[in-house]
């Protein structure tokens, strides 16, 4: 057998086992695509706190677990008689094959001619519009329901994917400079309301940057929350050790264990 054909056979053999739990087991039979969002949701938040630890062990467990997902939301489709894992993979096999014409060039038509990483991601977006049953407008794609840091990633991406972006990155900077200056300014002015406006657009214009820069502003704001919790826990950790409550500590006082976990990381 070679590799090819133990994957597929790996794969059929998770196929028969969920078939044989939605028959036999009283929770899988119960299970509807209602009752499984959410816990499709905490799994793919798990797999990524393993992707972000790369930690290989538990990324191969995750993995597992979200794919039980996607086959599980494919066995009911079945069960309706709306779609198969089959028609799952087909579909996605053809949107791959489509949305890569640089590698699969469609019949009577020219191979697409894209070299670089933007111009794949540029006419990866341009044929989505192309689609029949696309999207109807460039940011309709981005699902409303993700996180408002990825989806700013997101929006931004697919405006760039149609040439609204800035001619030079360093451009950027200005703007971001303008937003920081006016959400100071309703800061003084003590307006709540537009000053969290103004706060959503400099972190809007960050966010810009950081991709204008191939900066991941996701992983660079999560490396920065788990260093803030290893040097939060080192100082409570201290204090408690010290039978001190850091609730009647100065600030000077936490500042100096502070500092000492600074220079202990590095």
């Amino acid at each position: 057998m070679n590799d090819k054909e133990a994957k597929l056979q790996a794969f059929g053999r998770l196929l028969d086992v969920l078939d044989e739990l939605r028959e036999k087991c009283p929770w899988d039979r119960k299970q509807t695509n209602e009752s499984l969002r959410t816990n499709t949701i905490e799994e793919t938040y798990e797999l990524c706190d393993a992707l972000l630890t790369d930690d290989a062990k538990n990324i191969c467990k995750e993995l597992g677990d979200v794919l039980l997902h996607v086959c599980f939301y494919a066995k009911i489709g079945e069960e309706k008689q709306q779609f198969d894992i089959a028609t799952v993979c087909n579909l996605l096999c053809d949107k791959l094959i489509y949305r890569h014409p640089h590698i699969y060039p469609p019949r009577e038509a020219p191979k697409s001619e894209v070299k670089t990483e933007a111009e794949v991601l540029s006419q990866w977006e341009q044929l989505k519009q192309r689609e029949k049953d696309g999207n109807k407008t460039v940011l309709s794609g981005v699902p409303v329901s993700l996180p408002s840091l990825i989806k700013a990633v997101r929006i931004q991406e697919k405006a760039r994917g149609v040439g609204f972006d800035w001619e030079e990155r360093e451009q950027v900077w200005d703007k971001v400079k303008e937003e920081i200056a006016e959400f100071e300014q309703e800061v003084k002015n003590a307006n709540h309301d537009k000053a969290e406006a103004e706060l959503g657009d400099v972190l809007f214009s960050l966010i810009n940057a950081a991709r204008l820069y191939h900066l991941n502003p996701d992983n660079a704001l999560e490396r920065t929350n788990r260093k803030f919790i290893t040097r939060f826990n080192y100082l409570e950790q201290k204090t408690l050790k010290q039978g001190r409550d850091l609730k009647q500590m100065t600030l000077a006082e936490m500042d100096e264990i502070w500092e000492e976990a600074k220079r202990l990381a590095r």
